[in-house]
């Protein structure tokens, strides 16, 4: 297939739902984490769970980093941007993500602060550069798949001389969060948390590969399939993992051939490494401080490193104690379960992060799936095919 409407063929959908079905093994429950938001979304826009046998869960996973963005960290960049000479550059879904007491950059921007909206680190070098009387700070966020343009930004910087020019870095590791849900302690013995396989991420995975998911099938005994955003490709990964769980086999399947490789991209990951480091634990929005699971600047470059440019005194800040974004993220909790969802947080009066983000579940929930809590659904699927189509229809019809 090489178009992106072939992944999303109804025939084919029929298909892979009439495997799945056909394999799954009916005394047992899959509990299956998609780590990323851009799978959640596809599950939920494309009534793919519509699909599934009724012993087929979705555990809806971390999402995104601005979904795992501590509350703290909006602080520490609210301030930074409170500076007189600091012009602070960011992505606009950072913008409206609640900070302590009731705070956002949003707010701050309209309370007279120099906070800008850029689409790429490059926008904010550009900055910099038109501007040489600022001290341009650019708040670096995202996994794996945007941390070699930060990277590449930090040398291009050096290569002409801004002195002017520094990096508020919060680039955070999948497979460090990854670690940390099946180390949990708590989430042994829980079966609404037991996580049996990973749907792997897909644009992470092609800058860092396959192989850094060993680990999730040498210590802890689980598959991982990568997957592409498609629905048939979320669909092809289930049915791998599938196979795997009833097999009793736990290996890290690439289901996203056209784009991942084992290795990765090794020119990013050379840049990435020259660049930064792993800071010893950084704090993850519901799942607490995770050892190195986060970069910060090399000690050459600290010249462009913001947090140590601007030392500012942060106080411990904590979530809004009604919000289950934390269980959320950790697959302890689905939207729906949160008491605030659809009454005070809604995407125009987000309390959370996991409903500002565009690829946070609360987000996705409320966009495709609100409704869907209502609807019973059959097992097995009497006649998949004929359901393929409606599952995706009524997804579009309760969205709307």
């Amino acid at each position: 297939m090489k178009y992106v409407d072939e992944f999303r063929r109804q025939d084919l959908a029929k298909k892979v739902s009439r495997a799945i079905h056909n394999e799954v093994d009916r005394g047992r429950r899959y509990n299956l984490m998609e780590f990323c938001g851009g799978h959640t979304h596809a599950i939920f826009r494309y009534g793919v769970q519509d699909l599934m046998p009724a012993n087929v869960h979705f555990v809806h996973g971390p999402g995104c980093p601005v979904c795992v963005l501590p509350i703290g960290r909006i602080d520490h960049a609210i301030r930074l941007a409170a500076l007189p000479q600091v012009t602070l550059c960011t992505y606009a879904d950072l913008m409206r993500v609640p900070a302590s007491r009731g705070a956002s950059l949003l707010k701050a921007k309209a309370a007279g602060a120099d906070i800008r909206m850029v689409y790429s680190t490059l926008d904010a070098l550009r900055i910099a550069e038109s501007e040489p009387d600022r001290e341009v700070v650019f708040f670096a966020i995202g996994f794996e798949t945007t941390t070699p343009p930060t990277a590449l930004a930090v040398r291009l910087a050096e290569k002409k001389g801004l002195t002017n020019f520094s990096v508020f870095c919060n680039h955070v590791l999948t497979p460090a969060a990854m670690a940390a849900i099946l180390g949990d302690p708590q989430a042994a013995p829980d079966d609404a948390i037991r996580v049996d396989g990973f749907v792997g991420p897909a644009h992470v995975s092609t800058v860092i590969g396959t192989e850094p998911y060993a680990f999730c099938a040498e210590q802890y005994r689980k598959p991982v399939v990568i997957a592409g955003f498609e629905p048939l490709d979320v669909m092809q990964a289930i049915l791998m993992l599938v196979r795997q769980i009833n097999e009793g086999r736990a290996e890290i399947e690439n289901q996203y051939i056209r784009a991942v490789t084992s290795a990765g991209n090794r020119k990013a990951q050379a840049e990435v490494a020259a660049v930064f480091e792993r800071r010893e634990a950084f704090e993850w929005r519901g799942l607490g401080e995770v050892p190195w699971s986060a970069l910060r600047l090399r000690e050459v470059f600290a010249s462009f490193d913001a947090e140590r440019r601007f030392p500012l005194e942060i106080d411990v800040a904590h979530d809004n104690p009604a919000c289950e974004c934390g269980a959320i993220l950790r697959g302890v909790k689905k939207p729906a379960e949160c008491r605030l969802f659809g009454n005070a947080c809604t995407p125009e009066t987000p309390i959370g992060s996991c409903m500002v983000s565009a690829e946070g579940a609360c987000a996705a929930h409320w966009t495709f799936g609100r409704f869907r809590e209502h609807v019973v659904r059959e097992s097995p699927l009497p006649n998949p095919p004929s359901q393929a189509g409606e599952g995706m229809k009524a997804t579009r019809r309760a969205a709307s």
